[in-house]
């Protein structure tokens, strides 16, 4: 992860809708996201079996990282939304998985759309409760009498706290399905529902070390010991119960531990979370990381070659390489180390590939600049949502020549940051030097005419 590209933990923004209660309403919100290619290549490999088993491998559903120490889930239409907190806490991969596999049975059992049906029902309720005690307690003015007046007050009140409670308590029975619905897609993928269960640990023993009491009609989802009671039974009659996460997947998840705690958490985070195995990989490589962030990238460079060492095929090791060689002012071989990255990461790692473009565009060689370009776009076709990507575009087209494309990219990063004003600028900019109908134009077009949904 560069710094420049890690920035967008910090500035990258998604609008999500988040279903909040009492009472239940829709609240529209600003949520920080983090880009990574190594994290988002490892929870998504925790979700493939998961989404299978869910029916929903085809469905589109996409996992987000969200910037929040706190442990927490969420889903939002055909998202799933991870904090990092949750990330760095969980000590297994498979505690990861359980929550995905939750939050999955959420997505497959039309969950968010039976909740607004119920919003709905709940304000109604509560309209109509209001509107029977406006009308005692008018009948009650009316005929001068206090009482009646009063009890028109409580009327409203009632009502109004009946369709509250109703809502929680069909939220609760929601959150209990997805629970069990979860159990069942660990059992048909052969994995342990153990983790689901040291989450709920989790969360009880932090209630208690709190202090808290929780009135569990109040609340909206069922709490943590109670949880534990209704799943642990049938989670134990899994026969993959016992079954361990492989060595290979938790050194990844623990590597993946250590980037989020030196990312977010600072210096001393690692130590902390590795103090049992100090000398491990994990530690090393968060360690590599923090010395890169805190301003010493010559012990970094010698830090991350040691480990590429020991793991000489592992993508994201050569990635560190090129963010220091980039701080290092030695672009061209920061190239190099992108280049190899992106040989050794599965998939097509579009992340990768505009860090890339990046160290390409940093070397400043006009032959290498135009590589850039199209290294960049290639990056950000597969990543389109990408903001911060569009920036290092507009750069390479712009020192190529191409000020219509500069303008363009630089739309493209305003829309997708969700400036839409300054979006239209640069779009109507960049057709004025376009040839009408031409795909960069009816691109600009698009943005020119795009309306943000209500």
């Amino acid at each position: 992860m560069s710094s420049s590209r890690f920035a967008a933990l910090f500035l990258a923004c998604a609008h999500v809708f988040v279903f909040a209660a009492p009472p239940a309403a829709v609240a529209q919100q600003r949520v920080a996201i983090v880009r990574d290619a190594e994290i988002e290549a490892l929870v998504t490999e925790y979700a493939r079996p998961i989404l299978k088993a869910a029916g929903l491998s085809r469905s589109g559903i996409d996992i987000v990282l969200v910037n929040n120490r706190s442990f927490n889930a969420f889903v939002a239409g055909r998202r799933i939304f991870i904090h990092t907190g949750t990330l760095m806490e969980a000590e297994s991969p498979n505690e990861i998985i359980g929550i995905i596999a939750h939050e999955a049975g959420h997505i497959a059992g039309g969950h968010q759309e039976r909740l607004r049906q119920q919003i709905a029902r709940a304000q109604t309720m509560a309209i109509v409760a209001a509107l029977v005690g406006l009308g005692a307690g008018v009948a009650g003015a009316a005929s001068k009498s206090g009482d009646l007046a009063q009890a028109g007050v409580g009327i409203a009140a009632g009502g109004a706290e009946i369709a509250r409670r109703g809502l929680l308590s069909y939220q609760r029975s929601e959150e209990a399905t997805a629970d069990r619905t979860a159990i069942d897609y660990l059992n048909k993928t052969g994995q342990s529902a153990k983790g689901m269960l040291t989450t709920f640990q989790r969360l009880a023993g932090g209630m208690a070390l709190a202090g808290v009491n929780v009135d569990p009609y109040q609340v909206s989802h069922p709490l943590p010991r109670e949880r534990i009671a209704n799943l642990e039974e049938q989670a134990r009659k899994s026969p993959y119960f016992d079954r361990k996460d492989p060595p290979e997947l938790q050194l990844r998840h623990d590597m993946m531990r250590a980037k989020v705690a030196a990312y977010t958490e600072g210096a001393q985070a690692v130590p902390r979370l590795f103090r049992k195995d100090p000398n491990g990989i994990p530690a090393r490589y968060g360690n590599a990381i923090s010395t890169y962030l805190t301003g010493n990238p010559r012990d970094a460079l010698k830090k991350a070659d040691a480990l590429i060492s020991s793991m000489p095929r592992n993508p994201y090791l050569q990635e560190l390489r090129g963010d220091v060689l980039i701080k290092l002012n030695r672009a061209e071989e920061a190239a190099n180390a992108y280049a190899k990255a992106i040989a050794l990461a599965p998939g097509t790692p579009g992340l990768l590939q505009v860090g890339y473009g990046q160290a390409l565009l940093a070397t400043g060689k006009p032959t290498l600049v135009k590589k850039a370009a199209s290294e960049l776009a290639t990056g950000l076709s597969r990543e389109p949502e990408f903001a911060n990507g569009y920036r290092y575009l507009a750069q390479a087209y712009g020192q190529s020549g191409d000020i219509a494309a500069a303008d363009l990219a630089t739309a493209e990063g305003h829309f997708h940051s969700g400036q839409y004003r300054d979006a239209k600028i640069f779009a109507m900019r960049a057709q004025q030097k376009m040839k009408r109908g031409s795909p960069g134009w009816l691109r600009a077009q698009d943005i020119v005419q795009y309306k943000q949904p209500r």
